[in-house]
């Protein structure tokens, strides 16, 4: 973890950037901000100009921390690769610079649609996870971590190969179905969105499942 101490510092604090810029902005936003938005993407659930500017950065400052705490003392940490451990210590920096970022803009009367740029990141996250899956090795931090793929290393494997196939194709099945939002109207699409995530996320632990029954 020593040789990380300099990352760590660095994403704890990029993760705290956005309220530097919102002290800057602080005179020209409302008293209180936008800082959740339904289905069709209208903003419906608002917070204060203290806890959206202060508060949201410092609760995903503590998220980062548990993070990094518990990958840095996973008892396989040695498994944990430099590419995941990198996914790792900067996503949740880049969530908070990206969505408390685009809060800011919005609450300043900038138009922006917030439901598109999380189902991007989000979409992002699962291409690059797809990519470093067939790479893992077994630990209790990154992965697909259920009894079958932490009981065989051949399990791990198959599954996470395939999980990574299935991760990519949620990614962009994801990023499509929100430029479809016209096509379909904002609460099919996310309940399409919903069914292909939950129904994509369960693949990888039904195919373990099935090598178990097999005997790897």
């Amino acid at each position: 973890m020593k040789q990380y101490k300099r990352t760590i510092i660095i994403t704890s604090l990029i993760t705290l950037a956005p309220i530097v810029l919102g002290l800057i902005l602080w005179n020209r936003l409302p008293d209180t901000i936008a800082t959740h938005w339904g289905v069709d993407g209208t903003a419906n659930g608002w917070t204060s100009k203290t806890t959206a500017i202060i508060g949201l950065p410092i609760f995903l400052l503590i998220t980062h921390l548990i993070c990094v705490f518990a990958t840095f003392n996973d008892p396989k940490k040695k498994n944990i690769h430099r590419k995941p451990l990198t996914f790792i210590l900067w996503i949740v920096p880049l969530i908070s610079v990206i969505c408390n970022g685009a809060t800011l803009m919005i609450a300043m009367g900038i138009d922006l649609s917030m439901d598109l740029i999380v189902s991007i990141v989000i979409g992002i996250m699962f291409i690059v996870l797809g990519n470093f899956m067939p790479k893992l090795q077994q630990n209790y931090t990154v992965g697909i971590k259920i009894p079958w793929t932490l009981n065989s290393v051949e399990n791990w494997n198959r599954t996470h190969r395939f999980g990574g196939k299935v991760y990519i194709a949620l990614g962009f099945a994801m990023m499509l179905m929100t430029f479809l939002d016209n096509l379909f109207g904002g609460t099919a699409t996310v309940a399409i969105i919903l069914i292909i995530t939950i129904g994509g996320s369960m693949l990888p632990v039904a195919y373990s499942f099935y090598l178990y029954r097999k005997g790897i």
